[in-house]
């Protein structure tokens, strides 16, 4: 793999603009090559390779065997660049490159490309020390909060007292789980626990500070099967007077009640339990500070080999010797001089793996740094297997209802009213399972980081093979259920059906059921975890907090409204109809009509409660205007099931001027605010500046087949009940499946 193609690869994707430009840079350096060559005479062009350079070696001064000093005149006479730093307005370390020959033929583009060359250097250089300054303000703040952590630790273990805490906080990046009040009043000077932890021993503790009186050996106590320092700072536990502990988040259910309720009681009991809650957040902060300090390693790595090679290559192209003086300028900035972050790192390594990991010093480094993702071959071979018994299946569906002819069957139209909706809710799951596989994968071939902005636990995420394993095994027993359920006769001597194949629909159900909230570590059980957390936040809203993986989850229900129709069918279906003979009543059924119309709003009051939340609690007015775009979608539901229940030309009209307008307002907000496109402004002609997809036709592909497949509803508008071998609820289930599709788009451009 080229150099180029290597270095695109290995970009932090957050961080892309400010990386050194490549490929740019090469593209200055064809111009020195292009203007080289058609600056040569012809004789130079004829004379075989490396000659040239032959015939002038013979002709140089020679210099002696015992010159060893690299300050020589000759130098002088040879250099090529001129680096130094120069000052000037508003930013630090600028780097500047004069070209001591400017004055040759196709010296212009040389002097271009070293103003190009210092422009990238001092974006990278810059941007790497604000990374520096943010990451140790950082590592400030973990300290601060360390001290108090473990203080509480020595309090609760020890003592074996509850301490009273408050509950008003939330995990984050820098785990705000404790907040210093005054604490420099006390005298209590911050040194970095991060340095403190290190320090195994006295000896260690004097070479850090000199200063402080102690011993040659340091007290350890074990309390509850952790050792501690005790007495190594006899000040830890004052912290606590001047502290507020939260570690109840406050995006649950109780905290929400009780901030509505106006319950200002602040005297919780503070558990062992919640300590090592406490413990966890501050792992977790730990474990992604150090993520980031790999990433600022890798940059600065990345970057300064990048200059390297794109060095070579105008000393190579040019033939002559400048890499050498821009590199040692390189080596002697701060991007490569200063080593705050390998420190940094030293430290955190310590902090963690004493505090966290026992003292384990593998264990620790195994959770700290990333591990790449093991590809299973089982799932691999599973996978085959479970698509190759579907696709089998399939085929052997087509090949009965061929030979059967059960097309032209009388029974057909019980089936399609009885079965086919049972069984097209698996449908519906298995397509949405498909597409999101799709989404991964391409989230994952251009580098859209889906792991972090979800908030997956590392290593535990799925991969497009795991879910696609999963959808071919629910489509390979949906299948064999379909093919169990093609009977269209009913037994003339008991004018029914077998009762057995007749419930294997609501035995699927119950299966699928099972799998999910089975509490055994089986069949990914913390993807199943996550997935039910999320949808205990969405049937909750709005007393949770709302999260990205909260409503991304809502809108994915919105794209699934006919699968909730369908669950209500089974309901009725398999409650007060008549399975054994294949006979329902329930259009016929008030209170069925009304659950069709709620369990159609269900997904989009969801969301519209959602957004008022964020409304409330960001103060931001588009909240408020994607809350009144979702109250147009219910207006627009509830109309065009009304037309569908109650056929009338006044219905009509009015779903069709209800969905017409929530079909223009969601368009518009998906195209523009949600996948950011069409801005006129744009370096990018109506799409925009950051583009994933180097393929620009891509995003108008995309844009126009939303607003297509957003007009499925029109099928219900005008009147199409039935299409040429399609039944009615083949028609319905076709546009729930176009929905469906659409979602898919919408997810990966989202």
């Amino acid at each position: 793999m080229k150099f180029g193609k290597e270095f695109a690869s290995q970009m932090v994707p957050e961080w892309q603009e400010t990386y050194m430009n490549y490929n740019y840079l090469k593209s200055v350096l064809k111009d020195v090559l292009r203007s080289r060559q058609k600056n040569e005479s012809p004789a130079m062009v004829s004379t075989p390779k490396g000659s040239l350079k032959r015939r002038e070696s013979l002709y140089r001064a020679f210099s002696g065997l015992t010159g060893r000093y690299r300050g020589s005149p000759r130098k002088n006479e040879d250099e090529v660049i001129l680096v130094r730093a120069v000052e000037r307005e508003g930013s630090e370390g600028y780097y500047q490159t004069m070209f001591l020959m400017p004055a040759e033929e196709g010296g212009e583009y040389e002097l271009v490309f070293f103003r190009r060359l210092d422009d990238e250097f001092n974006k990278v250089n810059n941007f790497y020390k604000k990374k520096v300054e943010e990451v140790m303000k950082e590592a400030e703040e973990l300290s601060r909060q360390m001290d108090a952590m473990i203080a509480l630790r020595i309090k609760v273990d020890k003592l074996g007292a509850e301490f009273t805490s408050v509950a008003s906080s939330e995990p984050s990046t820098s785990a705000s789980m404790v907040h210093h009040v005054n604490d420099r009043k006390h005298g209590q000077s911050h040194m970095d626990v991060i340095q403190e932890v290190e320090m195994s021993s006295e000896r260690d503790l004097e070479d850090e500070n000199r200063n402080r009186v102690g011993k040659t050996t340091s007290t350890k106590e074990q309390i509850g099967g952790k050792a501690y320092l005790e007495g190594f700072r006899r000040a830890s536990l004052e912290i606590l007077d001047h502290v507020k502990i939260n570690i109840e988040t406050p995006e649950t259910l109780v905290s929400t009640l009780k901030g509505v309720l106006g319950n200002s009681k602040s005297n919780f009991r503070f558990s062992k339990q919640e300590m090592r809650k406490a413990e966890d957040l501050m792992s977790r902060a730990f474990t992604e500070f150090y993520q980031k300090l790999l990433l600022l390693k890798s940059y600065s790595f990345l970057n300064s080999l990048a200059f390297s090679k794109i060095m070579k290559k105008y000393d190579k192209i040019t033939s002559r010797n400048a890499s050498k003086d821009y590199l040692k300028m390189v080596d002697d900035s701060y991007i490569c001089s200063s080593d705050e972050v390998t420190r940094l790192m030293e430290r955190v390594e310590a902090a963690f793996i004493k505090h966290f990991a026992n003292g384990n010093h593998k264990i620790g480094l195994n959770t700290l740094r990333p591990k790449s993702k093991r590809e299973r071959h089982r799932i691999s071979f599973f996978l085959g297997l479970f698509t190759g018994c579907s696709i089998a299946l399939a085929v052997a569906i087509g090949v009965l209802v061929h030979a059967r002819n059960i097309l032209k069957s009388e029974g057909r139209y019980r089936y399609m009213e009885n079965i086919f909706p049972l069984y097209s809710l698996f449908g519906f799951i298995i397509l949405h399972m498909l597409m999101y596989s799709a989404n991964i994968y391409f989230w994952r071939r251009f580098r859209v980081n889906y792991t972090f902005i979800f908030g997956f636990k590392k290593g535990t995420e799925l991969g497009y093979r795991e879910v696609l394993l999963l959808s071919s095994g629910l489509a390979v027993l949906t299948f064999a259920g379909v093919i169990s359920n093609l009977d269209m006769e009913m037994d003339q001597r008991t004018k029914s059906f077998t009762a057995l194949t007749e419930l294997v629909p609501l035995g699927l159900v119950i299966v699928v059921l099972l799998i999910t909230f089975c509490p055994f570590n089986i069949i990914y059980q913390s993807s199943r975890f996550f997935l039910i957390q999320c949808a205990i936040h969405c049937i909750c809203a709005p007393l949770y907090k709302v999260t990205l993986p909260d409503f991304f989850l809502a809108d994915q229900l919105t794209s699934q409204v006919q699968a909730f129709r369908s669950l209500e069918f089974y309901i009725c279906y398999y409650g007060w109809g008549d399975f054994k003979s294949r006979s329902n009543k329930c259009l016929e059924s008030n209170v069925y009509k009304t659950f069709y119309f709620v369990v159609a709003v269900i997904p989009f009051w969801i969301r519209s409660l959602q957004c008022l939340r964020r409304l409330l609690e960001e103060k931001d007015i588009m909240q408020g205007l994607n809350g009144l775009k979702y109250v147009s979608i219910i207006i627009a539901v509830a109309m065009r099931t009304g037309n569908e229940l109650n056929r009338g030309m006044t219905w009509k009209i009015i779903a069709a001027m209800t969905s017409g307008f929530a079909t223009i307002a969601s368009t518009y907000w998906d195209i523009v605010i949600d996948w950011g496109l069409l801005r006129w402004s744009s370096r990018n002609p109506w799409l925009r500046d950051k583009l994933v997809i180097p393929n620009r036709s891509v995003y108008f592909a995309a844009m126009v087949l939303n607003v297509l497949l957003r007009l499925a509803w029109m099928q219900s508008v005008l009147g199409i009940r039935e299409a040429p071998f399609l039944h009615r609820t083949a028609l319905i289930a076709l546009v729930a499946c176009l929905e469906i599709l659409r979602r898919g788009i919408w997810n990966f451009f989202r």
